[in-house]
């Protein structure tokens, strides 16, 4: 991450689930969707088997930068 401080994770719970919305810097947003997807894939996976743990359904959605 190049700007790890504009890193900023938000939880919405609901009937349907939690819903983490990740927003990061217009710059890592490569880094986060990674090559083909593959890493925010490999992120989902891995939420989706905690919650599966906890009996909890996970989604994440990644936002759009805000421009400054």
């Amino acid at each position: 991450m190049s700007n790890p401080e504009a890193v900023k994770i938000e939880n919405k719970v609901d009937e349907m689930g939690t819903l983490l919305t990740i927003t990061v810097a217009k710059e890592d947003m490569g880094k986060i969707i990674g090559k083909a997807g593959e890493a925010i894939q490999a992120i989902r996976r891995l939420i989706h088997q905690w919650g599966m743990t906890y009996q909890s359904r996970i989604s994440i959605k990644i936002s759009e930068p805000l421009l400054k």
